[in-house]
């Protein structure tokens, strides 16, 4: 079984249970971007995450390290949830735990992420436009951009939606141009 299958089998469940809890709240959409306050911690941070998942620490001393980073600014049941996980010996699959809540969130709002990689930074008008083609070809209600930039793709950007890519990219166009050259060749 690889990582990922075990991380999913794992992390769903949990992510239903903290679904299920955050509806009882009336708290779906609040504990969403909290959430994505945590992920955004965890990503800005390889010292907390390899904290969290290292065996040598105590139970006490990660529940104390998540008390910190998260009291005042997360609800009280996901503060919970966060010390159950310590407690469940689970807390090294908080990271896809939280990706999976927002996967669920996202299905329960009808709401599409989209990856996006770009030569350049964008503008928000531009990142509006690429949310109003991708609601316009998924039918979704709204769209969440993941931005990425990569000065290799020359110019353009290539979109992902699901297993769908739009390659617009002027390396994706030389790639295309290159291989029909060498067919006809």
């Amino acid at each position: 079984m690889n990582d990922t299958t075990l991380n999913s089998e794992i992390a769903a469940p949990y992510a239903k249970a903290l679904m299920s809890v955050a509806a009882d709240n009336n708290a779906v959409d609040q504990v969403g971007v909290e959430v994505a306050d945590l992920l955004e911690v965890l990503d800005s941070s390889k010292e907390l995450t390899g904290f969290l998942m290292s065996p040598l620490m105590s139970a006490d001393a990660k529940k104390g390290v998540l008390r910190q980073i998260s009291e005042g600014k997360v609800s009280g049941f996901l503060l919970s949830f966060l010390l159950l996980l310590v407690d469940r010996s689970r807390v090294a699959f908080l990271k896809p735990i939280l990706q999976q809540y927002q996967a669920l969130l996202r299905e329960r709002n009808n709401t599409i992420l989209a990856d996006v990689t770009a030569a350049v930074e964008l503008s928000e008008d531009q990142q509006n436009a690429i949310r109003d083609r991708v609601k316009s070809m998924t039918g979704a209600n709204s769209v969440e951009l993941s931005v990425t930039v990569d000065p290799s793709l020359i110019g353009g950007l290539i979109i992902k939606v699901g297993s769908q890519v739009i390659d617009a990219s002027l390396r994706g166009q030389l790639r295309r141009i290159g291989m029909q050259l060498a067919a006809t060749a």
